[in-house]
């Protein structure tokens, strides 16, 4: 990793004679993570090289305390030492050292230590990493010697130390007995430990050059660019300018890099500033620096004439999502581009208004678009007109052969002038001249949308014409002949043009540029089928591209072909559905075939003869129909709208019917629109209740990993019902499953069966067929090195597994308990959730809970519950419940978390009531201890309890509501009765009126919340006046009732409380009558 700390990581500079530090940098930081996790994950992949013993130790200060290294360490002196000791010359595999009050060294000997130093830090271990790195800037010196220190230029340290080692087995087999064997050995763990890092150092320098190249920064011809356009748009007519004004601050003096900034500011990254009045706000004082456009202080009221440079607010990448944050008014015009651009020739000034009216004339739109391409190439024209006079008398493009044979030998290289100034104008439908406000917000984003990476790629081609190939210019000419020509001549246009290679980004932007697709469209109206087949063919392969499918849309093509749907010529459906699916892959087009009818359409071309049986030509012309058919709903499916549409249209029973077919062509759409509309709780019991998952099994076992990737998918989703899952076990589901956990280089597969594995052991039935696979050794196979998508479900199946006892031993044998807890370290709020779930349940088992104390997991636990996400707190706060109730020392290790007692109170002010619930859960398990149920009295979780107890106590008419709300109240009266154990707890629930909203609770169904509320009143029973509270209530009924219970625990707390009760009466009238 030597090469990464010396080229690829950031460091300051010296300072004092000591050598820099590492840069708090997000490059830093990244690098440190990943190293971070390489030592952390290498013991258990390579448990030989972890042992091995370093030349010199690793020193660095440390965050380590004494009292934090427990087990297998011994004190000597003011240093705590490891028992373990090097075998060469005794020198302990770990030091710590006190250096001053407060100051601390460690010197480490090996890679397991190291692991064991990072696991002992905590939250600490990512300093720790850093501190260890720039105290030991070479750190394969210290570890194998000197002669594999990091050089600059060809490294051949390794292959002489191969040398070396070959040369002493070739001694140590020529001498008897085997002497210097042990020695040869060392030196194979030192050559496969420096392999190891050294494929670390490339990761790391492949890690940094993938994200400074990713990084783009500011400017000045950028700047200027993004400066122009906005003053283009600025104007005093609040309606039709989206700006008052935007201006450079200073004296307008431009240096020769192009920066307006002072030099002494330059040096900071500034390249110059803006002065910039909205119509709604006050100036807007903006730097525009390398890293970004940001707001500074705007002028110096102590320097007239100067800026004050501190920097307000956050960096943007782009000026205009700058100021969308700081003008509502601009926002709004930007998002319905209600705004007029100004543009200036340079013989010329005029005014063009971009304002598109519904009313509008077509041949006004027309001009108008002429106009506006006319304008923004008219540079490009001049440069591509000095560069061509140059280029054609070195060499003259030559008509192709098909040209001959149309006869068009004639044709000159003046007319290619001529056709690029000339554009004759088409007839636009009306549907073109305006978008309504969804499609203006398609259009316009303040992230770098499509439409936008269009515009830009047509100003970057622009600039170089003259490098574009001879197919460019030979699709032009084609386009010509397509507007121009009569039929015969557009039929031969339209072939030649297929033969080109329609594919490449080129090509499909040339038949754009020149207008072809308005004509290709314009054709699709036509009553001739041969140019309305060769249309859709071309349409069909560029459609592809994103940019020719917003073009489409645009022009009003998806309409048109949405009427073909109808024609009864069934090529002519096929590829006009074909094409329909590679344009609707975004919504706007989606939307489009839905508001015309196209959904109706496109499921009736479903409906087609049995699949079973002889094939004739006219059956497979059917059949293609109804692939095609499927393709574009499969791409229309992806809307939630379009799913209901084509319910309604009948399209489930005739999925069932194609999902029968034995075409994998067919096979694959049809099941892909099947898995993309499982999401829908209707498709899913239609799905169940059609008879398809018979289907979606059988054909898990395809060849075709996409056919089995999607089929997977659908399962995944439609295993939220029960019937469901059961139905996938009988047809035999299971096995093929589990066998496609071994595709671990096809991801999407992997996450797609891992997610249905996951499901589908919800299921008690399943998880017994699951053991006998032996799923759970695969599943943890698949903890390491897996992307998130696979991870989550991964760790989400393991987490319903383990609810069993045998497969919570199963885990532990397999090592999955280690990479689990490892897990608690990520981001990925779904993964924490699913992790979390399996951490707790693991923890179950006591044997499970003495390895997740041992490597912190419990510390890990505890710090989710300061995640922002709900789930992921209620989910950490289940995890902590077994964790308490199986540790060895509970007490003491809960103390043991600096603040954590307090957080875990702060979280009775969650308005979630799952996490609510789980989070009385722990209070009631952690006040099992006399220690810290003080601790938490103090903290106030006696009158946040009782506040619960008055928010919670009615009960809610809505099924779901009064299951959520019956566990919050079982937990919550546990709590309580927990609490009761100290002090005064008992007096101050009854004075904070916690007793009467606790009688409601015993109106439940749920006879759990009976016994847990039953042993509140005991307790709380035991001071008088809540006795009274508790009678006046009518708790008496209740609890007569529950006497005869069969539930033992039930029935003593509802005696007990009764006995006081009737205790105080019987105090009470002895003291009326003495």
């Amino acid at each position: 990793m030597g090469q990464a700390l010396q080229r690829a990581a950031q460091w300051t500079s010296a300072k004092g004679g000591s050598g820099g530090k590492l840069e708090f940098t997000k490059l830093n930081e990244d690098l440190l993570n990943t190293i971070m996790n390489w030592v952390e994950g290498f013991g258990s992949k390579y448990p030989e090289e972890t042992k091995l013993v370093f030349k010199t130790p690793l020193c660095w200060s440390t965050t380590l305390r004494p009292d934090k290294l427990t087990g297998g360490y011994t004190e000597k002196g003011e240093e705590m030492v490891a028992t373990q000791t090097s075998e060469k010359d005794g020198t302990p595999l770990l030091t710590l050292k006190k250096v001053s009050t407060n100051e601390y060294t460690v010197a480490v000997m090996s890679l397991e230590y190291c692991e064991n130093v990072l696991r002992m830090a905590g939250d600490q271990k990512l300093m720790e990493v850093r501190s260890c790195l720039e105290a030991n800037r070479d750190p394969a010196t210290n570890m194998l010697g000197d002669r594999f220190a990091t050089v600059e230029g060809d490294d051949n340290s390794i292959y002489r130390f191969i040398e070396e080692i070959t040369k002493e087995i070739e001694q140590a087999a020529k001498q008897e007995g085997g002497e210097g064997h042990a020695d040869v050995e060392e030196k194979k763990l030192q050559l496969k430990l420096q392999l190891q890092i050294n494929r670390l150092d490339q990761q790391l320098l492949q890690q940094s050059i993938q994200q400074i190249t990713s990084e783009v920064r500011l400017t000045p011809p950028s700047v200027d660019g993004e400066v122009n356009i906005l003053q283009q748009l600025s104007g005093y007519d609040e309606e039709k300018n989206c700006l008052e004004s935007v201006e450079y601050w200073g004296d307008g003096y431009v240096f020769q890099n192009g920066c307006r900034a002072q030099p002494w500011r330059q040096l900071h990254g500034d390249i110059c500033y803006l002065q910039i009045k909205p119509h709604d706000t006050a100036y807007v004082y903006v730097t525009a620096n390398t890293s970004g456009y940001y707001c500074n202080s705007g002028v110096d009221p102590n320097k007239v004439g100067e800026l004050d440079y501190t920097k307000q607010g956050d960096s943007y990448r782009e000026l205009v999502t700058l100021l969308k944050e700081k003008s509502p008014k601009f926002s709004e015009m930007i998002e319905k581009q209600a705004f007029a651009l100004k543009v200036k020739e340079k013989d010329e000034t005029m005014m063009i208004q971009k304002e598109a009216k519904p009313d509008q004339e077509g041949d006004d739109y027309n001009r108008e678009r002429s106009q506006d391409h006319k304008l923004a190439r008219q540079y490009s024209k001049d440069k591509d007109t000095k560069q061509k006079s140059k280029t054609q008398k070195k060499k003259k493009l030559e008509p192709s052969l098909k040209w001959r044979a149309l006869g068009m030998e004639e044709y000159k290289e003046g007319d290619r002038e001529k056709e690029k100034k000339v554009m004759k104008k088409k007839t636009v439908p009306a549907r073109m001249k305006s978008k309504t406000p969804i499609e203006a917000e398609d259009s316009f984003s303040e992230s770098s949308s499509e439409s936008e990476e269009e515009e830009e790629a047509v100003e970057r081609r622009s600039e170089t014409n003259a490098d574009l190939p001879s197919e460019y210019w030979q699709i032009q000419k084609l386009v010509k002949y397509l507007k121009g020509g009569n039929q015969t001549a557009t039929i031969i246009a339209l072939c030649s043009m297929r033969d080109f290679n329609l594919a490449q980004e080129t090509c499909q932007l040339a038949i754009r540029d020149v207008g072809g697709l308005e004509v290709l469209i314009n054709l699709l109206d036509t009553e001739e089928i041969k140019c309305k087949i060769g249309s859709l063919k071309i349409l069909k392969e560029i459609s592809r591209n994103i940019q020719i499918r917003r073009a489409i849309a645009d022009l009003g093509g998806l309409q048109t072909m949405v009427k073909i749907l109808r024609d009864p010529d069934k090529d002519l459906k096929c590829l006009a559905a074909e094409t329909i699916a590679n344009v609707a892959k975004f919504r706007r087009a989606r939307r489009t075939v839905r508001q015309h009818g196209g959904i109706k359409k496109l499921v009736g071309l479903l409906d087609c003869a049995p699949l079973t049986g002889h094939m004739t030509a006219e059956l497979e012309r059917d059949v293609q129909v109804a692939r095609c058919g499927a393709l574009a709903l499969w791409s229309c499916s992806k809307s939630t709208k379009n799913k209901e549409s084509m319910r309604k249209a009948g399209a489930i029973p005739l999925l069932a019917k194609l999902l029968k077919s034995t075409h994998e062509d067919m096979l694959i759409p049809v099941v892909g629109t099947l898995q993309e509309c499982a999401s829908e709780p209707s498709y899913r019991l239609a799905i169940r209740t059609e008879g398809m998952i018979e289907d979606l099994v059988k054909n898990l076992k395809s060849a075709d990993p996409e056919l089995q990737m999607h089929c997977a998918s659908a399962i995944f989703k439609c295993a939220e019902e029960k019937e469901t899952r059961d139905l996938v076990r009988q047809y035999g589901g299971l096995d093929p499953l589990v066998a496609l956990l071994q595709q671990s280089d096809n991801k999407e597969l992997l996450a797609a069966a891992t997610g249905a594995i996951w499901k589908c052991a919800i299921s008690t039935e399943n998880v017994q067929r699951f053991q006998d696979l032996k799923a759970i050794d695969l599943l943890v196979g698949l903890l390491n090195n897996q992307p998130e998508e696979v991870l989550v479900n991964v760790v989400g199946a393991l987490g319903e597994l383990a609810k069993e006892t045998p497969n919570r031993q199963s885990i532990r044998k397999a090592g999955g308990i280690s990479p689990l807890v490892n897990l608690l370290t990520g981001t990925n709020q779904a993964l924490l959730v699913n992790v979390t779930k399996a951490v707790g349940q693991c923890a179950e088992e006591q044997e499970n809970m003495v390895i997740i104390d041992r490597l912190d997991g419990v510390r890990l636990l505890w710090s989710l519950l300061k995640n922002q996400n709900p789930d992921v707190q209620a989910s950490a706060a289940w995890a902590i419940c077994p964790c308490i109730e199986n540790a060895k020392d509970a007490g003491e290790m809960v103390r043991s978390f600096v603040g954590g007692l307090e957080l875990i109170v702060s979280l009775l002010k969650s308005e979630h009531k799952e996490v609510l619930a789980s989070v009385c859960a722990a209070i009631a398990n952690i006040a099992k201890d006399e220690e810290n149920l003080a601790v938490i009295t103090d903290h106030g979780v006696v009158p946040m309890l009782a506040k619960l107890t008055n928010t919670y106590a009615k009960d809610q008419k809505k099924i779901l509501d009064r299951k959520t709300n019956d566990k919050l109240r079982r937990h919550l009266a546990e709590a309580i009765a927990r609490c009761c154990n100290w002090g005064n707890n008992r007096v101050a629930f009854g004075r904070e009126g916690a007793v009467a909203p606790l009688v409601r609770y015993l109106k439940s169904s749920d006879e759990s919340v009976h016994r847990s509320t039953a042993r509140a009143l005991f307790q709380l029973s035991k001071h008088p006046e809540n006795c009274i509270t508790m009678h006046e209530s009518g708790v008496v009924k209740f609890l007569m009732e529950m006497v005869g219970s069969s539930d033992e625990d039930l029935q003593e707390a509802a005696a007990g409380c009764i006995g006081n009760i009737r205790r105080l009466a019987l105090a009470n009238e002895k003291a009326r009558y003495s």
